[in-house]
């Protein structure tokens, strides 16, 4: 197959994958109408990143052996549930949250010399994000059964590995547009402000939709 054909193909089908609902949507929607759109552009960047590590076992030949292995299988569906158990409790726990303004000038001078310190908090919490985005989609146990499918496809013996690796970077291009796509969708002023007074009650919904995700990727079959 030349490298045209296997990427209309890569892009018809993972279109459909990625915006099929499930753990990833709804955490990448969460985000978004929670810390707004720098965070869910974030998020999404970590699932684009997570993705990463499903195509590099299967350009190696191991989606197949775990796909055929129901031990495997049973770990990640483990770690996999037990990681959107973890991020569903998160959101169940969410509480309202009071921002208070500055009450005098002396707080104004300590904002003024802790910038640096809120600079760093900033930061680790979009490496924060940017992680909970990369586990979600690494963990997804489905994963290696779907990477079978489209690569038995388009995989060939005589496969260059440049367009393998083609391959794997438009997988990742086409997965970070498209949550990109949700999340300049869910931070419009319209929607977002609609739903930022209600924000621990968007994080309860979404994280009772994560637990229920988790016991469905450990009740369900992966055929």
């Amino acid at each position: 197959m030349d490298l045209l054909s296997g990427l209309i193909i890569i892009t018809s089908v993972h279109l459909l994958a990625a915006a099929s609902p499930g753990p990833d949507f709804v955490l990448v929607t969460q985000q978004t109408l929670k810390h707004g759109k720098k965070a869910g552009l974030l998020c999404s960047l970590g699932i684009a990143l997570g993705l990463s590590v499903h195509i590099i076992y299967s350009a190696l030949g191991l989606a197949a052996v775990i796909a055929s292995s129901d031990t495997l299988l049973w770990g990640i569906k483990i770690l996999g549930a037990g990681y959107l158990f973890y991020l569903g409790i998160q959101g169940l726990r969410a509480t309202p949250r009071n921002i208070e303004p500055p009450l005098n000038q002396e707080d104004t001078l300590i904002g003024k010399n802790d910038e640096n310190n809120l600079n760093n908090r900033q930061e680790e919490s979009s490496v924060k994000t940017i992680i909970k985005g990369f586990f979600c989609n690494a963990l997804n146990p489905k994963a290696p059964i779907y990477f079978v499918a489209l690569f038995t496809v388009i995989l060939s013996p005589e496969l260059p590995s440049t367009h393998l690796i083609i391959y794997g970077i438009w997988l990742m291009v086409i997965q970070l547009a498209w949550f990109c796509l949700v999340t300049l969708l869910f931070s419009q002023p319209r929607i977002n402000l609609k739903f930022q007074q209600m924000g621990h009650w968007i994080d309860k919904v979404t994280g009772g939709a994560m637990v229920l995700l988790g016991i469905k990727v450990l009740t369900s079959k992966l055929e």
